[in-house]
C-alpha cells in the first residue's frame, strides 16, 4: 500500500510547473510588475512576433520560468521603444500655426506665413465665396500684399470680423457687385430688343438698375417697385428662370393697341393686343402737385405733328422755353386727357418732373408715332380710329 503522505511534497513540487504550461497555452503570461505592455497590434495580416506563441515557447515556459518572465520583459520594452517612436511621429505631422489669443473664430481666421502670398491662402479653401478680391474687399486690402504674421477674415460676407468679432453691418462689396451684374446681365437680355437702351453691366444697382428691376416685377405679376433684388430671393430666382419678357397683365391688352404707363416704375409699355410687347420707354409723369390722372383704356383723341416747327409744340397752360430753343416743349403730342398727353423731351428724367404728361426721349416718341402709323401724318388730327390707341396709368411714384 502506497503511504498518501509521502505523495504530499510531490505534488506541491509538481503544481507550479503545470501552472506554467496552462499559463503559456491559454491566458497571457503574468506580467512582473512595472513593465507595461500596450494592447497587440491588429493590422490584418501582420504578425506580432514579440507576443507569438509557438511550442518551443510553451516548453521553455514550462521548464524555466525565469526564462519566461526575461522573454517578457524584452517583448514589452520593445513594443513601448516602438509606441514611443510612433507617438514622436504622430505629434509632428499634426503640428499647426498656433493663433494669438483672442481671436474671435478661429476656423474663419487664417494667420499669413513669412513669405506666404494671398493667392496661396485662397487656394487653401474649397469655396467659391473666397477668393483674392472678396478677401480683400472683406479685410479693407487696398492690395494683395501682406505682412507676415498677419491675421485675415477667411469667411466672407458673414456680417462678423471673425478676427475681433464686431458685427459688420454692410455686405461684402464684390459679392454684391457680382450678384447685381448677373441680375444686370438678365435684364439686358429679357429687353432685347424692345428699344429700351442697354443696362451698363457694371454691379451698380443704381436708378437705371432698379427702374429696369420695377419694369420686370411690373411685366412677370410681382409686387410692383423700385427695389434692389435680393440675390437667392424668389423674384431673383424667376427673373433668372424667365425666358421672354411677359406682357403685364392689365386691362390695357383688351385693345387693339395700347400703352400702359406705370407711376411707380416711371416706365410704358406699348403692345398689341395679348399678343406681344412692341416696346419698353422709361418716362416721367407729372409730378406731385401735376399728377398723371388716372387712365383705363382712354383714346387717344388727338395729334399734333407741329410740323411747322419740327415737331416742337408749346403747352398753352404750361408755355416755357427749356426743351427746345424754337420755343416749344412738347415734341409730337398725343393727347388722351385734356391737355395731358404723351410727348418727346430732351429731359426725361427717372422720376416725375412734367405737368402731368408722361415724356418720352425725343427717338422714342419717334418710334411710337412711327408704330401708330402717323409718322408721315403734317396736320393735327382728332381722327380715334386713325390714332387707334388706348392709354392706361397706375402705380404710385414713392417719392
Amino acid at each position: 500500500m502506497i503511504d498518501r503522505r509521502a505523495l504530499i511534497p510531490l505534488l506541491l513540487v509538481v503544481a507550479p510547473a503545470c501552472s506554467a504550461a496552462v499559463d503559456s497555452a491559454g491566458p497571457a503570461a503574468e506580467v512582473p510588475t512595472g513593465v507595461t505592455v500596450p494592447p497587440p497590434a491588429t493590422t490584418p495580416g501582420v504578425t506580432d512576433a514579440p507576443t507569438a506563441t509557438t511550442p518551443a515557447d510553451v516548453a521553455t515556459a514550462s521548464t524555466d520560468p525565469a526564462s519566461t518572465s526575461s522573454s517578457t520583459s524584452t517583448t514589452s520594452s520593445t513594443t513601448s521603444t516602438t509606441s514611443t517612436s510612433t507617438t514622436s511621429s504622430t505629434t509632428t505631422s499634426t503640428t499647426t500655426t498656433t493663433l494669438p489669443p483672442g481671436v474671435y473664430d478661429p476656423s474663419c481666421v487664417a494667420q499669413v506665413a513669412p513669405g506666404e502670398g494671398l493667392l496661396e491662402i485662397v487656394d487653401r479653401f474649397d469655396d467659391d465665396t473666397i477668393d483674392l478680391e472678396t478677401v480683400m474687399a472683406e479685410n479693407g486690402l487696398e492690395s494683395p500684399e501682406l505682412e507676415p504674421f498677419q491675421l485675415l477674415d477667411i469667411c466672407v460676407d458673414n456680417g462678423i470680423d471673425d478676427v475681433n468679432g464686431t458685427t459688420i453691418t454692410e455686405r461684402n462689396a464684390v459679392l454684391v457687385r457680382r450678384e447685381v451684374e448677373i441680375q444686370q446681365a438678365k435684364l439686358n437680355e429679357l429687353f432685347e430688343g424692345y428699344g429700351i437702351r442697354e443696362l451698363l453691366v457694371d454691379g451698380i444697382s443704381g436708378p437705371v438698375t432698379r427702374q429696369r428691376l420695377c419694369a420686370f416685377r411690373l411685366a412677370a405679376g410681382l409686387p410692383v417697385s423700385t427695389a434692389d433684388m435680393e440675390a437667392g430671393s424668389e423674384e431673383e430666382q424667376m427673373l433668372m428662370a424667365t425666358e421672354a419678357l411677359p406682357i403685364p397683365f392689365t386691362s390695357s391688352i383688351l385693345s387693339e393697341r395700347w400703352i400702359l404707363i406705370d407711376r411707380t416704375c416711371q416706365i410704358m409699355f406699348v403692345g398689341t393686343g395679348a399678343e406681344r410687347v412692341d416696346f419698353v420707354f422709361p418716362t416721367s409723369t407729372g409730378d406731385a402737385e401735376h399728377r398723371t390722372r388716372d387712365q383705363n383704356r382712354s383714346r387717344v383723341f388727338k395729334y399734333d405733328p407741329a410740323s411747322d416747327n419740327g415737331g416742337w409744340h408749346d403747352s398753352l397752360t404750361y408755355p416755357s422755353t427749356e426743351d427746345n430753343p424754337l420755343n416749344g416743349n412738347m415734341y409730337k403730342p398725343l393727347y388722351f386727357d385734356g391737355g395731358q398727353a404723351i410727348h418727346g423731351a430732351n429731359n426725361v428724367p427717372r422720376s416725375p418732373a412734367s405737368k402731368g404728361c408722361a415724356r418720352l426721349r425725343v427717338e422714342d416718341q419717334d418710334q411710337l408715332i412711327s408704330w401708330l402709323g402717323l409718322a408721315d401724318q403734317n396736320q393735327v388730327t382728332y381722327r380715334e380710329s386713325q390714332i387707334n390707341v388706348t392709354v392706361n396709368v397706375q402705380g404710385e411714384y414713392q417719392y
